[in-house]
């Protein structure tokens, strides 16, 4: 997923969305087979365990809790290389742009135009997720565009490098990477993937909706029926995980994301979902939504934020389904630009 990687929050799946356990599928098996070929390859400069603590109590925790072998996993990580750049791009992300600078990277026309021509290419698929999951079309849609483009672009880099370079070198969120970099050998495993050929993001998100390891193994879905989670190169298997995403993650169909408000002055409360309010509350504090709701509206919880346009600061309203946008990534412009470039998508696919 674009930029830092966000804490999810786990909730209960609906009794529609089981999986089965990938690792007991038979091409789970060819892991090992693919490990051995991939350390064939001479590095170009090795990490050591003996160099690196974390890294040794890394493979001691994967060879004692997983049962990989010690020594395969060492003469992995020998083939790997730390990459600065990594940790460069992790401290200037696109999403600490200014609203209308980061805006303009996404919400295009050219980008809904080929929004509109994915959702025709895929409309039984879409619809088929909507129906499963309640998520509309042209979020699913648009969440494929901001990050890959519709699987365009799906990352350059090594993950196993990403991974294993911000473990070590970025110690604001080393245990973070720490556990995605279990969970990313883990998924190498059990879908019997060579690790240090498996190519994704900075951050090592993954495959064509940039999943991170953990998400990949816990939210994707097997939509195409057969029998493989591929979010790499099925299309159907990564609409159908975005929507479970969303879906597990809280989206509530046919509810509200966010609408523009006028407020009187200068919100005396905190802007961002760590300060919540009814509408209601809202309104008595000053904050006006472009019409007034309906009484049962009324009580409906949505936080005050504030994106920074042009020449002022924008305000909006942003409600659950909002919030569960930004599960996916943390920013706010992010999601912002998931439901604008959703808007326009519908709006040309609709209108030709």
């Amino acid at each position: 997923m674009s930029g830092t990687p966000p804490t999810y929050v786990r909730t209960p799946r609906p009794p529609d969305a089981a999986r089965r356990p990938l690792a007991r599928r038979p091409y789970a098996y060819a892991w090992a087979a693919a490990l051995l070929l991939c350390l064939c390859a001479a590095p170009v400069r090795a990490i050591s365990p003996q160099d690196h603590p974390a890294l040794a109590r890394f493979i001691d925790d994967m060879a004692a809790r997983h049962g990989f072998a010690r020594a395969e996993l060492e003469r992995l990580f020998a083939a790997v290389e730390r990459r600065p750049q990594i940790v460069a791009a992790m401290e200037r992300p696109r999403e600490a742009l200014p609203w209308h600078e980061y805006r303009r990277g996404f919400v295009t026309e050219e980008r809904a135009r080929l929004g509109v021509r994915f959702w025709r290419e895929n409309s039984e698929t879409l619809a088929r997720a909507e129906r499963l999951y309640g998520v509309p079309p042209e979020f699913i849609v648009a969440i494929l565009g901001v990050e890959t483009r519709y699987g365009a672009h799906t990352g350059s880099h090594k993950v196993l490098e990403a991974l294993t370079t911000l473990m070590l070198d970025y110690p604001r969120r080393a245990e973070f990477f720490r556990r995605e970099l279990e969970e990313f050998l883990l998924l190498s495993r059990e879908l019997g993937l060579d690790p240090l050929a498996v190519k994704g993001s900075y951050a090592g998100a993954l495959g064509i909706p940039q999943f991170i390891p953990s998400s990949y193994r816990e939210y994707a879905v097997d939509f195409d029926r057969d029998g493989r989670r591929d979010l790499f190169a099925s299309r159907a298997d990564a609409i159908g995980s975005v929507a479970h995403f969303l879906r597990r993650h809280g989206w509530a169909a046919g509810q509200p994301v966010i609408e523009r408000v006028r407020v009187a002055a200068t919100p005396a409360a905190p802007t961002g979902f760590k300060t919540v309010r009814t509408l209601r509350e809202w309104m008595d504090e000053g904050v006006a939504p472009p019409q007034p709701p309906e009484p049962a509206a009324g009580e409906r919880i949505a936080a005050l934020i504030a994106l920074e346009g042009e020449s002022e600061t924008l305000y909006h309203l942003g409600y659950n389904n909002f919030y569960v946008i930004t599960r996916y990534n943390r920013s706010q412009n992010y999601a912002m630009a998931v439901y604008e470039l959703a808007r326009l998508i519908r709006r040309y696919e609709a209108d030709p």
